[in-house]
């Protein structure tokens, strides 16, 4: 296969996760706020942060198309350094709404649509990834198996999310969808951490690639 037709799927691997990250979200924070449950909430703001992170590999990709280039420009730089602050401001909403929750005793009124949305991103994650880690390969870009990575840890945040939506779904222990938020909160601050990384450095390698493989 050609170099232009693989960088082409790429490009619409990029496409789908933007759209899917977009649609994620919506569902995600409208439920989570309508259902009270702030893990779910938490997972679908990290979905549009997510999609700002996208667009900086779109816009590499659409520069692949033309070069061999993959050392990130201003705009990508860019699109790193908000999407490190957005994760940051994440964390600290979460952690300031585990502690709200935990005062008041709140607890969800349901966790039913965070076990569809989990199991759902659980099965286009894992397509995602595998999919970008093969063109990567073909390709040898280094850039694109770096995303593929970083999908490996939306895949395993969606774990999270499910774990976390079945135990209150099956014990209704209010306490189980804080402690959700957290392992979103976690992963949402290393995320963050390593987009500033990224920018610093100027490169796309994933700073969890050493646990993703």
């Amino acid at each position: 296969m050609s170099r232009q037709k693989l960088i082409n799927i790429a490009l619409t691997l990029t496409i789908i996760t933007l759209s899917y990250n977009l649609a994620e979200g919506l569902v995600s924070v409208f439920f989570g706020i309508s259902d009270e449950t702030l893990v779910l909430l938490g997972f679908g703001v990290d979905s549009f942060v997510e999609i700002i992170s996208a667009f900086g590999i779109l816009h590499m990709v659409l520069r692949m198309r033309k070069s061999q280039a993959e050392t990130p420009d201003s705009f990508e730089k860019n699109a790193l350094r908000i999407t490190g602050t957005t994760f940051y401001l994440l964390t600290i909403g979460l952690i300031a709404g585990v502690a709200i929750n935990l005062i008041t005793s709140a607890k969800p009124e349901t966790t039913l649509v965070g076990i569809i949305v989990s199991s759902a991103s659980i099965l286009v994650m894992w397509f995602l990834m595998r999919a970008k880690q093969n063109v990567g390969k073909k390709l040898k870009s280094n850039a694109i198996i770096a995303d593929a990575n970083c999908t490996k840890t939306c895949f395993y945040l969606s774990f999270i999310l499910l774990a976390s939506s079945l135990l209150y779904e099956f014990t209704g222990i209010n306490w189980v969808d804080s402690i959700g938020s957290i392992g979103i909160a976690w992963f949402a601050f290393t995320e963050g951490r390593e987009a500033f990384e990224k920018a610093r450095l100027g490169n796309f390698s994933c700073g969890c690639e050493e646990n993703c493989h």
